[in-house]
């Protein structure tokens, strides 16, 4: 798959764990919008570049069990990357190919639209969508991956729930000594938790001002292995709907 950029583009499938299920994954941002900016020394980090990153390792990832996978934003020559600071830029677009508006509204809507019209093609489907934003907070504040969903969807809470779990025991394998504190809560203000129509999880991987939390995104292995738990999450929630 050409998306996922030239050392990437071939994907094994593995097993077929995830087969007959769809999901919409939408990066935060993107296009004229970087989102929230961090410094590492003098590097800027933009949240859109940290988040696409995490979500197109997330797609392929779906892809190796069987899954179909869209990425909702899109860009067509970043591929996958390797490098601790990822260049801003500002070409991504929305599936297929819409160039990204700079008004908010408009941005939101064309994303909330995009994904609704695929929802409303594979109908009876198994279907989802992630949607993966990097927070801005003061400096000092070091927060865990925390994961919102709509009140009025036992579903997507149940999403929540599973991929939070999922980040429970990532943790305990990986750091035993550090109490994982992230959090699952109701957020139905959210533009695309409330307009989109297939059941939604929002994650929140960090806080990209913090010292502590950038080290979550900025190393490759890391990105990877958030895809990689965000993915677990999601096998649980689909063996189990």
């Amino acid at each position: 798959m050409a998306l996922l950029g030239a050392k990437y583009a071939h994907v094994t499938v593995k097993d077929q764990k995830l087969k007959g299920a769809v999901y919409y994954l939408v990066s935060g941002h993107g296009g004229p919008d970087p989102g929230a900016l961090g410094l590492y020394g003098k590097n800027v980090l933009p949240e859109d570049e940290y988040a696409y990153d995490v979500t197109i390792r997330l797609a392929r990832t779906l892809m190796e069990h069987g899954a179909t996978t869209y990425m909702i934003v899109r860009d067509l020559n970043d591929g996958i990357r390797d490098a601790n600071v990822l260049k801003l830029d500002h070409d991504e677009v929305t599936y297929p190919n819409q160039k990204i508006p700079l008004s908010q509204v408009s941005r939101l809507r064309q994303c909330t639209d995009a994904v609704n019209k695929l929802h409303r093609k594979h109908k009876e489907a198994y279907q989802r969508m992630v949607t993966i934003h990097v927070d801005s907070r003061s400096e000092g504040q070091n927060i865990d991956v925390f994961f919102y969903h709509h009140e009025n969807s036992k579903v997507g809470k149940r999403l929540a729930k599973h991929i939070h779990k999922s980040f429970q025991s990532g943790y305990k394998r990986s750091q035993p000594n550090r109490n994982y504190l992230g959090t699952v809560s109701d957020r139905s203000s959210l533009y695309v938790v409330r307009n989109t129509h297939p059941p939604t999880v929002f994650i929140e991987l960090g806080n990209i001002r913090n010292n502590k939390d950038q080290q979550r995104f900025l190393l490759a292995d890391n990105r990877q292995a958030l895809a990689n738990w965000i993915c677990t999450g999601l096998q649980t929630d689909y063996k189990t709907h």
